[in-house]
């Protein structure tokens, strides 16, 4: 049996842009896609659940993933809080003619672009800063520290928007949404 080789689909943003919202979107669409799970050493959230929402590694097990190069991607976004994409998964379904779906950060985004070339197509959510920072203030998920830290890592990974296949702006979610899907099913039919 004959399998075609899946694609991949990459959706990157700043916390708070909207990015899961557009990604959870997708994968009700038709498009036989499978989403990545990520890996992280960070504290699982109320209502995550592990191996559905991320897999959630002590950082002594990620250390050990890595030094096993058992990631396709991995970045210590904080002192010792890693984000990673495990290969065996991703790979397997590929294989299996699926089309994977990564939300992912920016840093990771162009790991995975370079990796997977012309069968990526890469789409950052865009949304303006003080949209974001009223977002992550009401989730009520980060202390002022934190939430300070990550409106500085927003405002360096907006930067790199310009190396993405796509830019999405989300002022509008169901637009965004629509645009998304657009480009997801354009770039699926090549």
């Amino acid at each position: 049996m004959y399998f075609k080789k899946g694609k991949v689909i990459i959706i990157s943003a700043p916390s708070g842009s909207g990015k899961t919202t557009i990604a959870r979107y997708l994968l009700k669409q038709k498009f036989n896609l499978k989403f990545s799970i990520s890996a992280c050493t960070r504290e699982k959230r109320k209502n995550e659940i592990h191996g559905v929402d991320y897999f959630f590694l002590k950082t002594d097990d990620f250390k050990r993933n890595i030094k096993e190069n058992n990631f396709l991607e991995w970045e210590e976004v904080y002192l010792n809080s890693f984000y990673g994409t495990l290969k065996k998964d991703v790979e397997y379904n590929l294989k299996l003619g699926y089309n994977i779906l990564f939300d992912i950060d920016v840093k990771g985004a162009m790991s995975l672009k370079k990796h997977f070339g012309k069968d990526s197509c890469s789409i950052y959510i865009d949304a303006p800063i003080n949209i974001i920072e009223q977002r992550l203030s009401e989730r009520n998920t980060e202390t002022n520290k934190d939430l300070i830290l990550r409106l500085e890592k927003i405002k360096q990974e907006s930067l790199s928007k310009i190396n993405f296949d796509v830019i999405i702006e989300n002022l509008d979610l169901h637009e965004a949404k629509e645009k998304a899907k657009k480009c997801v099913e354009n770039f699926l039919k090549k």
